[in-house]
């Protein structure tokens, strides 16, 4: 998986030369709003950030996917209740057909409830879906999620047969852990990092559901760089497939515009600065993120304030909205087009220089 972003920059002098997008004035107030940051750029070279994680197992997965889809009477998808349409798997969009689909918002204990009550209104929109918000340490609440996924598929009390579900979710999304909670016993191995599962498993749970468990998986291609800055942030994306300093300071400018007063409350401040740099620095310096010569350490600094969010000391904050996934929506199905015409350009351009060679 390749990110790679080009654009207009300034230059930031906090210790050392950085380059990054000029700042830009949010559209809406805190938790509604239709924007979304600039596209940071590294903080070592003044380059684009590069995300390049996709296992080989994930391939073989999404595979897999495609050739159960058919086969299932339900698709029970598990997205981040932060970032429900980054987190969502465009696999399964295109191959679900008219299959019932329950979408479960994990982890929404650490997302703004009103922005997932959007979210929740905004999925069920489509007949199809069934959309709830869970969190995986409550074993009573998932459990109750196994009547509702037997009535979306349309099973009777009195029917023998079981209803085959495929659940699916992107890395370190609660998905292993919800489905040991419904199960009431461990059978997928949990852990608080991604690509923890890595081959596809049938569970029975013995109630009328089966469960057709596939690995934790994103795509070799995302096409919205917002999305891509989102689930590195969130911990979908190894670490050491990111460079944190990048996600830090789209994380900061993100956070400053759409959650301030949060902001000003956990780092004890009276105002924002505009930039991401900035604020970094005076993270770095009230926690300690201190090198050579006193010097803020930026490494150490993006590091904290992506740890922070990721445990929910930052509070309730959600990465993106309905309004915002709309627009980005937009403006992906517009780059497919242009790619498309430009690649149509090329192989007219082949054929052309071809016939001309042969004419000669």
């Amino acid at each position: 998986m390749t990110i790679r972003f080009t654009r207009m920059a300034k230059t930031v002098k906090t210790g050392r030369a950085l380059t990054l997008p000029a700042p830009v004035s949010p559209q809406h107030s805190p938790a509604h709003l239709v924007y979304t940051p600039h596209h940071t750029q590294s903080i070592r070279h003044g380059v684009p950030m590069s995300i390049n994680w996709f296992p080989g197992h994930m391939n073989k997965a999404i595979r897999e996917i495609r050739d159960i889809l058919p086969k299932v009477d339900l698709i029970i998808e598990v997205v981040d209740a932060r970032l429900p349409y980054s987190s969502a798997n465009p696999v399964i969009e295109q191959f679900r057909a008219d299959k019932p689909c329950l979408k479960l918002l994990s982890k929404s204990d650490l997302a703004d409830p009103a922005v997932t009550r959007q979210w929740l209104d905004h999925l069920e929109q489509d007949p199809k879906v069934r959309a709830l918000a869970i969190t995986t340490d409550k074993p009573e609440q998932i459990r109750k999620l196994v009547d509702t996924a037997l009535k979306m598929a349309g099973k009777r009390t009195d029917r023998a047969t079981s209803v085959t579900a495929l659940i699916t979710g992107i890395p370190n999304v609660g998905k292993s852990t919800l489905i040991n909670n419904l199960a009431s016993r461990i059978i997928a191995k949990a852990g608080n990092e991604p690509a923890v599962t890595q081959r596809q498993q049938r569970i029975d749970l013995r109630n009328g559901l089966v469960l057709i468990d596939t690995p934790g998986i994103l795509w070799p291609k995302i096409e919205n760089p917002d999305s891509g800055y989102r689930l590195a942030l969130s911990g979908a994306i190894k670490a050491t497939a990111m460079q944190e300093d990048d996600v830090a300071l789209y994380a900061a400018e993100y956070f400053m515009q759409a959650y301030p007063q949060q902001m000003k409350e956990r780092f004890k401040r009276d105002d924002l600065p505009e930039d991401g740099i900035p604020f970094l620095e005076t993270i770095g310096k009230q926690r300690g993120c201190l090198g050579s010569g006193g010097h803020v350490d930026f490494d150490r600094a993006a590091t904290l304030l992506i740890s922070e969010y990721r445990g929910g000391r930052l509070g309730q904050l959600t990465l993106e909205t309905p309004a915002m996934a709309e627009q980005e929506h937009v403006k992906v199905a517009e780059i497919r087009r242009l790619k498309e015409e430009e690649k149509e350009a090329k192989k007219k351009a082949r054929k052309a220089a071809y016939k001309a060679k042969g004419q000669k």
